[in-house]
């Protein structure tokens, strides 16, 4: 196992962002590569931070407070008579842990839920809260690593999910386009044939650079 893989199993995979950067993988890269310190991951806390430091053969330091503290493991909690349906707080969960849709009352799925504390912020009417769930546990004592593995497979599918759910997109709107291009001057209301040229010369241009991205993005 490699280091990246070391110090990404060594972490609680809430996908926080508390530690700066994006998500665990993220992190554990950073440290990787000296970019990041070791003390960055509230949800692991000093226990964590004892992981790394073996893992890396650095110093244990103390939990960085800029990043957070060390506490309990939380359940957020929607209020129902407030919650709007805005979905705001689905697209933040990293691991799909609520469910809902436009304009219903969502609802969290609490095996799933990290508390990674992603969906306070995002929350206009201010009506989800967290719950305390280990009791005095907290840092590593209060995560199990079958929870850390459940979080990552969320968040991996999760991800899997959004990027197909892209493409999909993108190959609607090229489709789109593409039809366009095969009839422009019936799709168009221009019969100029200069006025056609350059909306052909854009719309090319467009269909280019969508086949571009497209063959980038991983199957």
């Amino acid at each position: 196992m490699n280091l990246i893989d070391q110090l990404h199993r060594a972490l609680p995979q809430t996908q926080c962002k508390r530690c700066d950067q994006p998500d665990c993988l993220s992190y554990a890269q950073a440290i990787a590569k000296g970019e990041a310190a070791i003390n960055q991951c509230p949800p692991g806390g000093q226990e964590g931070v004892r992981r790394l430091a073996a893992i890396t053969g650095q110093t244990e330091t103390p939990l960085n407070p800029d990043n957070g503290y060390e506490g309990p493991l939380t359940l957020a909690v929607i209020d129902e008579q407030w919650c709007i349906g805005c979905t705001l707080c689905i697209k933040a969960c990293p691991t799909d842990a609520i469910l809902g849709t436009n304009k219903f009352m969502h609802s969290v799925i609490a095996e799933a839920c990290t508390g990674c504390e992603l969906c306070i912020p995002v929350c206009p009417v201010d009506c989800i809260s967290l719950t305390p769930v280990s009791e005095a546990r907290s840092g590593w004592d209060a995560w199990s690593p079958a929870q850390a593995n459940q979080a990552l497979q969320r968040y991996t599918a999760r991800q899997e999910r959004l990027a197909r759910e892209a493409l999909e997109h993108e190959q609607r709107l090229t489709a789109k386009a593409q039809a366009k291009l095969d009839d422009l001057p019936g799709a168009s209301h221009h019969t100029d044939p200069q006025v056609l040229d350059q909306k052909r010369a854009i719309i090319e241009a467009a269909l280019a650079r969508a086949k571009a991205r497209q063959t980038q993005q991983p199957r």
